[in-house]
């Protein structure tokens, strides 16, 4: 039994690929870095360590776990089964490589802090929990409100860059390049602004591209000054019908636990909830 680990996305979905698409909407974020790194073909090794990705063989010689870390984000958790928890810690350890944190379901996301802090002494606080949530059938607000929805441009970069920037400061995640993210999401027409009837920008909602037939929705910004006027719930649906009509059998989104107007929005347009995610900060512990 032991961990793979490669800088070959090829080789990793050779091998993993299967695992996560046997459960594509839980497997969301794992498939579209797969997607993502595929279409971009970035190296991450401009930032000092490359995005890798790992893989667990288990005792009968079957892939049963799958990883992948992309600096400076989490190490994100496909599938990792309770064997393989410490290996994968040490086999991180043994390369030098320390995470910020893990993201992945709750339950081993948690596990995996524990054995960390045991390994390492980091302290592990919550970053932030999420909500995984699936579309059953897509209910549009209605009455919709004023204006329309129609899919940015190169011509809305700046608002775009501005507007995703603004979407990491609320939700307290981060971005690395939200000009390479813009940029990307626009070769596919990922991202979608609603307007006003006087052709004003006034929300956002972006989706991936399809990983094993799951689109995921997210960001969705609204700005502080324009918001309760139905705006977020409008663009969210425009988005989602938008990643039905491109490959989408399985449409998805995370909300933020802690906000409660988030979740009741997105159920009001027939999302329902699948699982529970956490990502959590590894924080050394100065002696």
């Amino acid at each position: 039994m032991s961990w793979k680990l490669t800088e070959d996305v090829e080789e990793y979905a050779r091998a993993a690929g299967p695992l996560l698409a046997a459960r594509a909407a839980e497997h969301t974020v794992s498939l579209t870095v797969i997607e993502n790194a595929r279409a971009s073909g970035r190296s991450w090794s401009a930032l000092g360590e490359p995005e890798i990705f790992g893989w667990w063989i288990d005792a009968t010689g079957a892939v049963s776990g799958a990883v992948s870390h992309t600096p400076p984000y989490e190490l994100l958790l496909g599938v990792v089964p309770d064997e393989a928890m410490r290996p994968l810690a040490q086999e991180l350890l043994d390369r030098g490589r320390r995470p910020a944190g893990v993201n992945g379901a709750t339950s081993p996301a948690v596990e995996f802090g524990s054995v960390w802090s045991a390994l390492t002494g980091d302290r592990v606080v919550l970053g932030f929990a999420m909500r995984l949530y699936r579309l059953g059938e897509l209910v549009p607000p209605d009455p919709a409100p004023p204006g329309r929805a129609r899919l940015a441009t190169a011509d809305d970069t700046a608002l775009l860059v501005e507007w995703v920037l603004g979407f990491d400061e609320d939700a307290g995640t981060y971005i690395h390049d939200a000009d390479a993210e813009v940029t990307d999401r626009l070769r596919y027409g990922g991202l979608t602004l609603w307007e006003d009837d006087d052709g004003t920008p006034v929300s956002l909602a972006g989706r991936t591209r399809p990983a094993a037939g799951v689109v995921r929705i997210g960001p969705v910004y609204t700005p502080r000054a324009l918001r309760r006027r139905g705006w977020g719930a409008a663009v969210t649906a425009a988005a989602s019908r938008d990643a039905l009509d491109h490959g989408g059998r399985e449409v998805v989104l995370f909300t933020d636990l802690a906000n409660s107007t988030s979740n009741e929005l997105y159920q009001r347009l027939g999302y329902r909830a699948v699982s529970d995610r956490a990502a959590l900060t590894f924080e050394a512990v100065t002696p």
